[in-house]
């Protein structure tokens, strides 16, 4: 057998075992060992067959290392029908994930047992594909068109007692003992009797199904997971197995998978698990790096942000003191977390009792001294330079030796911050978003004197609370915050020059964005921003020739904030949000550039969304030139994690790849001619677009 793959027996039971950690994995040589494994079973004068992993988990899907290059032999299809055409009853032995191909295994063989531990599933759609083996024809089969349709649209998990309710498993056994139990199961279904279950000519369930469950599965699919193609693909293929025989709707399947696997959406959410998993590796972090216990957590600010990042802990089992200035503000803070699980305990995600137990891990308070003992303090006030220093200053005096010191500031400089401290290497940013109890991203930012010890731990702590970490350098806006300025810079420009708010928004909404930068703007507050540039005495402050528009500033001068004021760039219905043209807002616009002497011209969208995409990238590339990024893919990751980029893009420097670098920097070079004032050009995507290289 190959080097990952053995085969033994057990007096009258074979055993296959699957040894390819860290995740067994369905790479070539777990492929062959399976293939060669199973004829050799066949052959033996044995009653049943057990397929079992080594590790911590059953086969967890294909080896995704692979994808994108030709499959080499044995192909996974042929491996599976070894398995279903074997002579004598297949028992797959599961614990810890059966996912994607693991299942696919699984479905192929003609029983299956677990722990009760385990979870099955096919999340394949997560990857912009769909189950390739088998999967979509199998598992409606077991289930039942509507469940099968909820499981691989959606990629969900589904637990071992879930799952034996529904006839994926047909037995659970003791934890612990899945070996032991797996031999008995197979040795009661020999002396039974019992036969050869193919799933494959399972139809009960796949016969007369209301084609209405398809329909309503696609508008559902549209319009929560807008622009992929993978959910839509998934139905389709759920719908082929309810109105075609087995093989030609494993014809479908392959089509389909083929089309997803070749096109460009896959590639791009590909690129995006990769990229994730390789935003935690810090270049220069020594590996034997010692981190720090973070058992209790302070955070000073109960407001939006404050109370989500107490949240973050309460939810994993980490003690917080939430502290404020006064009492009414820790009141209206504590109220805000509460209804916030409530919301959730509604919903049947929650029950009352875990409610209870999270409010009772944040202990609010009013006494900087009662932070003296906890591991890390998170700082959560208002974006303002004199008032974090002073907070700093009084985290020096009672923090405990040993404690991390983290501003959750958005832009501002940690150096600066650290400075008044004795302690700068104990100071790191951590920039969470908003609201930091639902949003994945974590931008963690490094000091320049910030350890080692410092950095590891707090990129621990982010995978604790389930955070993406992206490690970051300092400078004004980090890296997410310092591109969205030249993106919603160049909004604003296009104001003046001609377009009106939904002729900039759409271009990068049809693309794919959550929503267009103004409709961002009015959501976040433009109050946020205004107050941030008038901190910084613009726009008299700024240097001569530097481009500067007004609009957004006039707006907030009418107290129209945004969505929170029912007006900003759009005005808000009151009571539902929805967003409605403001003529008022048109005009002022309009009046604006009559005021500026800009005379107004018509814009195409292919202009518009050019302006906003390249602003961002040449913006990443600066970026990237000062070190502030490690790598490209750590900004795909921020962006698709942080600012509603689609992972079907692969965030904005992994659409620049695509377009074609040198497209892109001579459009940039042709935007700098006309508006010198605000283009500059990277040295690095000229470089990059002369070399005919990549920024991935």
């Amino acid at each position: 057998m190959s080097h990952s793959v053995s085969y033994t027996k057990d007096g009258d039971i074979g055993i296959i075992t699957v040894n390819n950690p860290p995740v067994n994995a369905l790479s070539q040589h777990v492929r062959a060992g399976l293939s060669e494994s199973f004829i050799a079973a066949n052959s033996d004068p044995t009653v049943a067959t057990i397929l079992i992993c080594d590790g911590r988990t059953f086969i967890a899907g294909a080896d995704i290392t692979e994808f994108g290059r030709p499959m080499e032999t044995p192909n996974f299809l042929e491996t599976l029908l070894t398995m279903e055409n074997m002579s004598k009853p297949v028992i797959a032995a599961i614990h810890g994930t059966a996912l994607g191909g693991g299942l696919e295994t699984a479905l192929c063989c003609h029983y299956r047992v677990a722990v009760p531990s385990a979870r099955v599933g096919l999340p394949e759609v997560h990857l912009g594909l769909l189950p390739g083996a088998g999967g979509t024809q199998r598992l409606p089969r077991l289930i039942g068109a509507q469940a099968a349709v909820d499981a691989i649209a959606n990629g969900v998990q589904i637990n071992a007692k879930a799952a034996h309710a529904a006839g994926v498993i047909d037995e659970l056994v003791e934890e612990g003992k899945l070996l032991e139990g797996a031999k008995a199961f197979a040795r009661k279904i020999v002396a039974n009797g019992a036969p050869l279950k193919k799933v494959r000519d399972m139809n009960e369930k796949v016969t007369g199904v209301d084609p209405a469950i398809f329909e309503k599965a696609r508008a559902t699919a549209m319009q929560t997971r807008r622009g992929f193609k993978a959910p839509l693909s998934c139905i389709a293929c759920v719908e082929a197995a309810c109105t075609l025989p087995f093989e030609e709707g494993m014809a479908r399947e392959r089509e389909l998978f083929q089309e997803l696997h070749d096109g460009m959406q896959s590639a791009a959410q590909r690129h995006i698990f990769f990229s994730e998993r390789a935003a935690s590796k810090v270049d220069d972090m020594p590996k034997d790096v010692k981190l720090l216990d973070v058992k209790t957590v302070g955070v000073i600010g109960a407001g939006t942000m404050g109370g989500g990042i107490a949240m973050n802990f309460a939810n994993v089992g980490i003690p917080v003191f939430l502290l404020e200035t006064k009492q009414e503000f820790l009141d209206k803070g504590l109220a805000v977390v509460r209804g916030n699980y409530e919301r959730t305990a509604k919903k049947g995600r929650l029950t009352t009792e875990q409610v209870e137990q999270r409010m009772g891990l944040i202990t609010p308070t009013l006494d900087y001294a009662d932070l003296g003992s906890v591991d890390m303090i998170i700082e959560a006030v208002f974006e303002n330079m004199p008032i974090k220093k002073e907070v700093f200053a009084k985290l020096d005096e009672i923090a405990k030796p040993g404690c991390i010191l983290a501003t959750n500031t958005s832009t501002l400089d940690v150096d600066e911050i650290a400075a008044v401290t004795k302690r700068p290497e104990f100071v790191i940013g951590t920039h969470f978003f908003s609201p930091a109890n639902v949003m994945q991203l974590l931008e963690i930012v490094r000091g320049a004197k910030t350890s080692f010890e410092v950095l590891a731990t707090t990129l621990a702590v982010a995978k604790t609370i389930k955070k993406i970490g992206v490690v970051v350098g300092v400078c004004d806006g980090f890296v997410g915050n310092r591109m969205i300025h030249q993106y919603l810079a160049q909004g604003q420009y296009l104001l003046e020059e001609g377009c009106l708010p939904d002729a900039v928004d759409a271009p990068v909404y049809d693309l794919g964005f959550a929503m267009g930068p103004l409709t961002m703007s009015d959501l976040a507050g433009l109050d946020v921003g205004w107050r941030i540039r008038q901190g910084k005495g613009l726009p008299a402050s700024l240097p001569a020739g530097q481009r500067y528009c007004e609009i957004g500033d006039r707006i907030c001068e009418q107290g129209r904030f945004g969505q929170k004021t029912g007006g900003g760039f759009y005005n808000y219905d009151p009571s539902t949000r929805s967003k409605q043209t403001a003529p008022e807002i048109e005009k002022l616009i309009v009046d604006y550039s009559k005021e500026k002497g800009i005379k107004r011209r018509k814009i195409d969208s292919e202009e518009v969304l050019e302006r906003l995409m390249y602003a961002l990238i040449n913006e990443g590339a600066w970026i990237l030139e000062e070190g502030i990024a490690q790598r490209a893919s750590d900004i795909d990751v921020i962006y698709v994690y942080g600012y509603g980029v689609p992972a079907y893009l692969g965030g904005p420097m992994f659409y620049a790849d695509q377009i074609g670098l040198d497209k892109v920097y001579k459009r940039v070079c042709e935007f700098a001619e006309q508006d010198p004032a605000s283009w500059k050009p990277a040295p690095l995507l000229k470089k990059l677009a002369e070399q005919g290289a990549t920024f991935n």
